[in-house]
């Protein structure tokens, strides 16, 4: 530690972004995806971090040591793909596989009431893209596929911005990436407004409206890619620190939903509740066999199809002591 910089090791999770609906810049940590499907959790990172505090802003310095892989579900975990992922088939195009090391830094300013973030990420993707592998039988004849998870070598620019205009909040990230094919960008740009004291009370009541744009179009491969955002932020402003996020996700092009809830709440002194769901909604009716899966998982006009009936529901209780 000293007046002008810090000097952090150890396994951490460190957070990028603004935007309420997804968080394009936020890559330094791999989602950890059985413990919930929304994104929202994250492993952690054997990392060097050095941060440089200037009157231009502060820079931080990243040297991320190892790699670690996506899980997916198994058999009975879900929700899912009808495809199950062979992770132990996972393809690296970097030769040191788990063992690269990655690099990233991030400049960050306030200008009075506007905040900006520019960041930079090189090294192994934390979002693999899938190779599909069919299963043959004796003759040949495809009966079931597994996914191949393929892990490329990236380069990803970001920037991430906030304007504060009494209760509005204007936010926007958006990236650029190369090394998964043509580079391609994608953006979330929207505000957050909040009405003070709602029902006569000391409750705010916070209201989000974000756009998310994707460049591949029909060869994106991930929620987002012309959809629209709208959510409510409520806070009890109580003792208990109640508070929750309803956010609802509404594709343009296929008319699918996806609605998640994080709530939250103190119970006494030593005991807090969490309460986590996902509702996909309005998604294609899939065809319950092999074809059917393989016809809609190379569907471009559905991304939620699969998970129609596999709502997810989390409810967790902490305890401290």
């Amino acid at each position: 530690m000293a007046d002008r910089f810090e000097l952090r090791t150890g396994i951490r999770k460190v957070f990028w972004g603004v935007t309420e609906s997804q968080h394009l810049v936020d890559i330094i940590n791999q989602t950890d995806n059985l413990e919930n499907p929304d994104g929202e959790e994250k492993l952690g990172q054997p990392m060097v971090n050095v941060s440089l505090w200037r009157d231009w802003g502060v820079l931080d310095f990243y040297m991320l040591i190892g790699f670690r892989e996506r899980a997916f579900l198994g058999e009975s975990g879900r929700p899912r793909l009808p495809f199950l992922v062979d992770e132990d088939a996972a393809i690296f195009e970097s030769g040191a596989a788990e063992g690269r090391v990655d690099f990233a830094l991030r400049w960050v300013r306030s200008f009075g009431e506007f905040e900006l973030g520019l960041s930079h990420f090189s090294g192994t993707t934390r979002e693999p893209r899938f190779n599909l592998q069919f299963v043959t039988d004796a003759a040949g004849i495809p009966i079931d596929a597994v996914l191949i998870p393929v892990y490329e070598v990236i380069d990803q620019t970001g920037i991430d911005a906030q304007y504060f205009m009494g209760d509005w909040i204007w936010k926007l990230e958006a990236i650029s990436r190369s090394g998964q094919g043509d580079r391609f960008s994608r953006y979330i740009f929207g505000f957050e407004k909040t009405f003070v004291g709602v029902f006569g009370g000391r409750s705010d009541l916070g209201v989000i409206s974000e756009y998310q744009y994707d460049g591949r179009g029909d060869e994106s491969l991930v929620i987002g890619d012309n959809d629209i955002a709208v959510g409510l932020r409520y806070s009890l402003n109580n003792a208990s620190d109640t508070t929750a996020l309803l956010i609802s996700l509404w594709d343009i092009d296929s008319h699918e939903y996806l609605t998640t809830l994080e709530a939250s709440s103190r119970l006494g002194a030593q005991w807090k509740i969490i309460v986590e769901a996902s509702i996909f909604s309005n998604g294609k009716n899939v065809q319950q066999d092999f074809h059917g899966f393989l016809q809609t998982l190379l569907d471009s006009e559905t991304e939620l199809a699969f998970f129609q009936g596999e709502d997810f529901l989390k409810i967790e209780l902490i305890r401290y002591f």
